[in-house]
């Protein structure tokens, strides 16, 4: 069966509607829009791409460039621990961690962590666009690589 809503307008309506709705939730449906919406005809219609602005606003299009430019890649081992490295617009490889919304650029730290202008930063953003599109790269690193990979984050 598919879960996906019948307008995509319903998800930014229910974030406007319900003031204790889970950011979480809209998440997911819109990611999972994505996934199917980028499978089926490997594009984002403009009103799924309107629906992503709404809730994600400034870092949206930032973040489909590193999609575009591939930026994105997920490091793994084989205990199944996994991170992210994203190369920033300026060339810099940042560290994102999916699960825990953590990213180690300045911006994620100002615009997110101090300011709370943003619910996330750009290179999170693509990290989480470029799986739900299936385009991440994969890169299978040893633990002990990954043990130095994490103990490099800021």
């Amino acid at each position: 069966m598919d879960n996906r809503p019948e307008d995509i307008n319903q998800l930014t309506a229910s974030k406007q509607q319900k003031p204790g709705f889970q950011l979480s939730s809209i998440e997911a449906q819109l990611m999972s829009e994505v996934s199917h919406n980028y499978q089926e005809t490997g594009t984002l219609t403009d009103e799924l791409l309107s629906a992503l602005r709404f809730v994600y606003e400034t870092p949206l299009l930032p973040a489909l460039e590193l999609v575009d430019n591939r930026a994105v890649t997920r490091l793994e081992c084989p205990n199944k621990r996994q991170l992210y490295h994203v190369i920033g617009s300026s060339g810099v490889i940042y560290t994102c961690f999916q699960n825990n919304s953590y990213c180690s650029c300045p911006a994620y730290r100002y615009s997110v962590l101090l300011k709370d202008e943003h619910i996330m930063c750009k290179h999170i953003l693509a990290l989480r666009l470029s799986e739900a599109m299936g385009v991440t790269k994969i890169r299978l690193v040893s633990d002990k690589e990954m043990v130095s990979a994490i103990l490099q984050v800021d």
